[in-house]
This record gives structure tokens, C-alpha cells and sequence, in this order.
């Protein structure tokens, strides 16, 4: 009889796999399916290290069995995260919030007797929110009396605190337009960590917050008048998606606008917007 192959230290159980896919869907909204198992542990394969813990199934009972819920939970759900995320992702999105969606407020007063208010509800570590405040900051000059606010959120703190700091490498910021970057981007002398920053009167256009769309709480009041979350209902299975998007519904103001990613539909959810162009819907 051929011996049993020793179980690789680093490697799920299925028990534990399990228990983590379930925690992971139900607290982030984000699926965990069976085939992402490689992806899992390699993710956790720093925290089993940062905890000075023997592998996966120490790390699971001292998740489960042994009261580490509470202390790990922030970073479990850090690192089950995706992070994608870019500069003038889907650029297409920012010409419409420029030459439609800000126009169309603007004749209600938005930005001029108020600052307009503009939501990155999946903001990670800030490139979505920052490219707003820029196209908005360039429309400003523009515009006497245009005034704007952006808020951020993501559930990850890890990648708040990057985008709160808004220091990145340089190879980030290459789908920037160079007269943007001239005006809004600081290099770092170091040019052995070759660095921008984004400027400080920028960055105090941009506020940022944790926030887990599932809990549905919304710290801010007054409705939003610009809302993106691209890219992030992909990981939701329908029901999930349909419980987010109601949530961004209720908070943005009749009038105003959604922005999905561009492989995302609204097909099969009850939602009161209407399509305007691809991918991006009207407040009904």
C-alpha cells in the first residue's frame, strides 16, 4: 500500500476552506469558489507568517477555535480583497462625468450653490478619486464659482491608508495626461524610489472612509450627486449585487449619476435608475 502523501503545512483543508469562503461571503459579499482555493493561500500565506503560526490549519483554529476572530478580521478581509485599480480606468467615464453629468447638475445649482458630491464607493487605494478630483479641479478652473467634494470608501483599511498618504510609483501614473500630471503630481528626489505624490490641494478635496457596502450604513447624510462603484459588483453573486446597488440608490440624490464598470449589467435587478450610455445610469 503506497504511503499517504503528507499534507503540506500551507495548504486549506477543505473544512477550513470552507469556513473561510462562508466567512469571507458573508461579512464582504465577495465568492469564494472551491477553484480560487490556490489563490487563498497565497494570500494568506503572509498572515499565517506575520502571526508566527505553523501553517494554514494553525491559522484557521486560531481564527475559529481560539477567540482570533476579532484581532485578525480586518486583515483576513484585507487580504481576500482584489485590488485592481488604476488612473483613468475606463476613461470614458470621466469625458461623460465632464461634459454630461456635471452640466445637467449644474443647471440645478449643483457645484455652484453647493459643492457637488462625488462618491468612489470602491475606492481602494485612491487612483478613481484622485482622477475625479483632477478632471473636476480642471473644470473648476474653468468654471467660476465650481466647487466640488469627493468621498472615498472601501472595506480594506490597508489600501485607505495608501490612498490617504496618495503616494505612488511612478509606473502608476503613465495613463495620466502629461499637463495633469504637471499640475497635480509631486516627484520624489529619491530617484531610487522613484515616487509622485499627489498635490496637497488635491488631496484635500478627497476624504476617505472605511466602509462595508454590505452593512449598509452611510455616514454622510446628504445624498450624492455622482456615485461610481466599478468594478467590484463582478465578485457579488445577484442577490449581493442587488443589496449594494439598492443601498447606492438610496444615497444618491433623484437626478443624479451611477457608474458601473464596464462588464457589469443591471440586468435581472429592481433598481430606479435608467441607462444614459454604456454602463452609466441616471437616479430616476
Amino acid at each position: 500500500m503506497p504511503a499517504l502523501k503528507p499534507h503540506d503545512p500551507l495548504s486549506l483543508l477543505p473544512r477550513d476552506l470552507d469556513r473561510l469562503a462562508a466567512l469571507v461571503q458573508d461579512h464582504a459579499g465577495i465568492r469564494m469558489p472551491d477553484h480560487k482555493k490556490v489563490m487563498m493561500e497565497g494570500r494568506l500565506r503572509r498572515r499565517v507568517r506575520a502571526l508566527g503560526l505553523s501553517g494554514m490549519q494553525d491559522y484557521c483554529s486560531y481564527l475559529f477555535d481560539k477567540g482570533g476572530l476579532e484581532h485578525e478580521f480586518s486583515h483576513l478581509i484585507d487580504s481576500m480583497t482584489t485590488n485592481k485599480t488604476d488612473f483613468f480606468r475606463e476613461p470614458r467615464h470621466f469625458e461623460i462625468l465632464v461634459d454630461q453629468a456635471v452640466p445637467r447638475l449644474m443647471q440645478s445649482g449643483i457645484g455652484l450653490s453647493r459643492p457637488l458630491r462625488l462618491w468612489s464607493a470602491a475606492s481602494s487605494t485612491g487612483p478613481e478619486a484622485y482622477t475625479a478630483a483632477m478632471v473636476l479641479a480642471e473644470l473648476a478652473a474653468q468654471q467660476p464659482g465650481f466647487d466640488f467634494e469627493i468621498f472615498g470608501t472601501d472595506i480594506s483599511s490597508e489600501v485607505l491608508e495608501t490612498a490617504v498618504h496618495a503616494i505612488y510609483p511612478e509606473d502608476l501614473i503613465k495613463p495620466i495626461p502629461t499637463e495633469l500630471r504637471k499640475r497635480y503630481l509631486l516627484r520624489s528626489r529619491d530617484r531610487q524610489r522613484p515616487t509622485v505624490r499627489i498635490v496637497g490641494e488635491l488631496r484635500h478635496k478627497v476624504r476617505f472612509a472605511q466602509i462595508n457596502l454590505l452593512e449598509q450604513i452611510y455616514p454622510w447624510g446628504e445624498p450624492m450627486d455622482v456615485t461610481f462603484c466599478r468594478n467590484v459588483l463582478i465578485y457579488f453573486d445577484k442577490p449581493t449585487q442587488q443589496r449594494v446597488l439598492s443601498f447606492l440608490c438610496d444615497n444618491l440624490r433623484p437626478g443624479g449619476w451611477l457608474f458601473l464598470g464596464h462588464s457589469e449589467t443591471l440586468a435581472g435587478l429592481n433598481l430606479p435608475v435608467r441607462q444614459v450610455a454604456p454602463s452609466t445610469y441616471l437616479r430616476t
